[in-house]
């Protein structure tokens, strides 16, 4: 993730003079960053489970390509997986569905996979609440960070994006005098439909 730079809101104030001054090379991370978010929407749901696709972060391959790896038949394979799905993925549902394509295809190549793509910051990694008990499921960085929103019952995961939390993370580097590299934000609760079917109490917290 690209540095954040941090600034203060208070009520009635607008935005603090470190919020109003642009960046001296436009040209930069921060500022190809801001020049997004001054055109995106305040904020965005997921319909669905995932919020971004490669249509919106980027197909992996491009993105390994670009750093000059070499990508053999069974990494592509896994990197179209990744690429296409419509869901949060854990490594054994990967391989199922890589497999597919290519029966040639190996839980350690998988897993080789999913290591380089961390190594290089190109997908991040999640535990969705433990809802699914203890797997890790993989996904692509979007650009904007977002907050996953999981019913307790059901086990419905849907995605959260707003600009309120880019400023929070840039209020917390502000105050903590620190770099923000990694936010992770779940939010748990009880869905309408499950409401509408139960009396809307949750199982035991997670």
């Amino acid at each position: 993730m690209q540095e954040l730079k941090a600034a203060g809101f208070e009520k009635g104030r607008g935005a603090p003079a470190g919020m109003r001054r642009t960046e001296k090379n436009a040209d930069s991370p921060c500022a190809t960053r801001n020049s997004f978010m001054a055109v995106a929407p305040s904020h965005r749901v997921s319909s669905g489970e995932r919020l971004n696709t490669a249509e919106t972060t980027g197909p992996l391959q491009q993105s390994l390509r670009k750093k000059g790896l070499r990508l053999t038949r069974q990494r592509r394979v896994i990197l179209q997986v990744m690429d296409n799905a419509e869901q949060h993925l854990d490594v054994d549902q990967i391989l199922e569905r890589a497999q597919k394509i290519d029966a040639g295809v190996h839980l350690v190549t998988v897993y080789r996979t999913i290591d380089l793509l961390k190594k290089h910051g190109l997908i991040d990694e999640l535990d969705l609440l433990h809802l699914r008990g203890d797997r890790h499921y993989y996904e692509s960085h979007g650009p904007r960070d977002h907050i996953h929103v999981a019913c307790l019952r059901c086990g419905k995961v849907r995605e959260f994006e707003s600009r309120l939390y880019e400023q929070l993370k840039e209020q917390i580097a502000r105050d903590f005098q620190m770099q923000v590299t990694v936010s992770r934000t779940e939010v748990g609760g009880i869905c309408n439909e499950c409401l509408a079917a139960g009396s809307g109490k949750s199982k035991a917290p997670v």
